[in-house]
């Protein structure tokens, strides 16, 4: 995949911008938005029978498998060596670290709490860009302090504070992912398309299923043998859906447009989450949980408000 920007800061375009994009980049948004805002609910339901990291090793492994083998067969080229050792770090820090970091974390959070501060993830990404030089301009610094003052609110609540392991998983993902996702653009080069994307869910997969092992999450696995109808079939929907139709729409997005214009799933996934695990999940959102979640979207927006066009 090739960087997309090259001399200005990852932004979050007005939403006038989103009129010229292409028909393929806005199917990719679309899947993006839905899809990653319900793997979250997803996930809560896979861990009634799978293990975190086995569970997100095998999601990943499956999925980068089964797309390899396709383009395989259809003769794509081989990854080089250096396109395996970009992937691997990509995958490393956006599979292993960023998604194993929420899949950990929601063995103590809910589901809706988790994505709200995932949501947060572009106020990072405009800090990681900042030490490659392409540093927020002034009214994005108001959104990016505004934003973690809505995550220091959040963390406050019951449902994170009760759960520093927890939260320590959601801060490991979102400063993963985010730097995964500048480094994909800006300094890494992985192979081209959906090659690319296959090693990095290979990769990142592997390392997930090793850990997995290392911590013995087999004699979990076996405890809980066999899963559930809704474990699997939620497992399954991961697999297709939030990896092989959502992670390769994201790294598209990546390639394609603005680090900007990606990321601003995150201020929709969190809404998606919180309808599934508020409504169908039966989770309780507090009053303080609720605020947050508007002080957050909110500074997301606010970081939009770039002026330059892209």
């Amino acid at each position: 995949m090739s960087p997309s920007l090259n001399a200005s800061a990852p932004v979050i375009v007005p939403p006038r911008l989103f009129l010229g994009l292409t028909g393929p980049v806005v199917l990719a948004l679309a899947t993006v938005y839905v899809v990653w805002g319900s793997t979250y609910f997803a996930i809560h339901l896979t861990l009634a029978s799978f293990p975190p990291f086995l569970q997100g090793g095998a999601r990943f492994a499956v999925a980068g498998a089964i797309l390899f083998a396709f383009l395989a067969l259809r003769g794509k080229p081989m990854p080089s060596a250096r396109q395996w050792r970009d992937g691997a770090v990509v995958g490393f820090l956006l599979l292993a670290c960023g998604n194993g970091g929420v899949v950990f974390a929601e063995q103590y959070v809910p589901s809706s709490v988790a994505a709200i501060f995932i949501g947060a993830g572009p106020l990072a990404a405009a800090l990681w860009s900042g030490l490659f030089g392409f540093w927020p301009q002034r009214i994005q610094w108001v959104g990016i302090l505004i934003g973690f003052g809505g995550i220091l609110l959040l963390a406050g609540g019951d449902q994170l504070a009760g759960h520093p392991v927890g939260l320590l998983g959601l801060v490991t993902a979102v400063v993963c992912w985010t730097l995964g996702s500048v480094l994909a653009q800006r300094k890494l080069s992985p192979a081209p398309g959906a090659m690319g994307f296959a090693t990095e869910m290979l990769t990142g997969g592997a390392v997930m299923l090793a850990v997995g092992l290392a911590s013995g999450e087999a004699g979990r696995l076996s405890a809980a043998w066999p899963p559930t109808a809704l474990a699997t079939g939620a497992f399954v929907y991961l697999v297709f859906a939030g990896s092989l139709a959502a992670f390769s729409a994201y790294m598209y997005l990546l390639s394609q447009v603005s680090s900007s214009i990606a990321i601003s799933y995150a201020y929709v996934n969190p809404m998606i989450a919180v309808l599934l695990g508020v409504v169908v999940g039966r989770e309780v959102l507090t009053l303080k949980e609720g605020i947050a979640t508007a002080v957050i979207v909110g500074s997301v927006i606010l970081l939009t408000c770039e002026k330059r066009s892209l």
